[in-house]
């Protein structure tokens, strides 16, 4: 199954993986890769009965992602807050919300038009990833 780490405790080695709103926890002895697992990846996993058996990251271009974050709430974001960037933030494009929170309080305010314009634009699906490249919903 596709998931998604919500929580990684390294000093425990545990961590927690959702998908389709329920909560699995896992050890890291059932992780797969060499690389440790972090917050906010995208897994595969096997469960029985509840519990993991085996999870690992999910490979580039060998499985597709899953989406996390709503179109319709990072439209709203940008048509309301895009002066802001909270809709960037809420992407993940942390870069680009401080960016455009610059560029508004710079140009006394018509930054505004930047962020409406990418409300729109998510909303009407020409902007559709975050910044992990994942779709949205």
């Amino acid at each position: 199954m596709l998931g998604h780490i919500e929580s990684y405790d390294e000093r425990c080695q545990t961590g927690v993986v959702k998908h389709e709103g329920k909560f699995y926890e896992f050890h890291i002895d059932q992780w797969t890769s060499a690389e440790p697992p972090k917050e906010g990846d995208d897994v595969d996993f096997d469960h029985e009965h509840g519990d993991v058996t085996e999870i690992g990251p999910v490979g580039a271009y060998l499985v597709d992602s899953q989406p996390v974050k709503s179109h319709i709430v990072a439209a709203l974001l940008g048509i309301v807050f895009g002066a802001i960037g909270l809709h960037r933030i809420y992407l993940g494009f942390w870069g680009l919300g401080i960016t455009q929170i610059l560029v508004t309080y710079l140009t006394g305010g018509f930054g505004v038009v930047w962020g409406f314009i990418e409300g729109v634009l998510i909303f009407t699906g020409h902007i559709n990833k975050d910044a992990k490249g994942r779709h949205l919903k």
